[in-house]
């Protein structure tokens, strides 16, 4: 998939992935790419949380945020669909000012870039047909536990939601992803910002200035 021309969005349009684990750096390299890529915008998949009172309460005794029917995904799945059928409006709306492209092509006519991040957005099956290349990020349990500790939610976590409910479910929808046909490409959340954002970047812009 990640070597093909991105012919279901029409001419010029490409829809990025970026999953993983929770807390592994998936917001802070989505931005940081709309930052630098052309004609980008995001969908960010914690924008779609459902509200607190409907949440429900699982087997394992803690409000279940880290399923998918914890987050509103049609709405989301709509969102990205607008997105395809008007980038440049979409892009309007969140400050986006068009340019040709990369600096060396400057008299192609541009690529309209859509990255979408989050957690659960391999395991929703009315989206993972859209995306043109997929990364997932990993981090050890060891450092996600760590960086969930310092993380401020607007529903702070209870005492052990991440060994009873958080990381339990990401296991669960990791082997779920695993054992899907979908092509992804794994980063290793443990570099350094700075290099995983470089990997990306380059690898993203070799892939769109071949289908010129």
């Amino acid at each position: 998939m990640s070597d093909q021309q991105p012919k279901r969005h029409g001419k010029k349009k490409y829809i990025i992935g970026i999953g993983g684990v929770t807390n592994g750096g998936k917001t802070t390299l989505a931005k940081r790419l709309k930052k630098t890529l052309p004609n980008c915008c995001v969908v960010h998949q914690d924008d779609y949380y459902k509200k607190p009172d409907e949440i429900e309460v699982g087997p394992d005794g803690f409000k279940q945020w880290d399923v998918i029917t914890a987050l509103d995904m049609e709405a989301m799945t709509n969102t990205i669909k607008r997105w395809i059928s008007d980038p440049v409006k979409f892009g309007r709306s969140q400050g986006i000012t068009y340019s040709p492209g990369f600096r060396k092509f400057k008299n192609i006519q541009p690529f309209h870039i859509l990255i979408v991040d989050g957690f659960l957005i391999y395991n929703y099956p009315g989206l993972t047909d859209l995306f043109d290349k997929c990364y997932y990020i990993s981090i050890t349990y060891e450092e996600c536990k760590i960086r969930r500790s310092f993380r401020q939610y607007i529903v702070a976590d209870p005492p052990g939601l991440f060994d009873g409910h958080v990381w339990p479910m990401y296991l669960k929808h990791r082997k779920s992803l695993e054992e899907s046909n979908l092509e992804i490409e794994h980063l290793d959340g443990m570099k350094p910002k700075e290099d995983l954002y470089n990997q990306v970047f380059e690898d993203i812009q070799n892939k769109l200035l071949n289908q010129l």
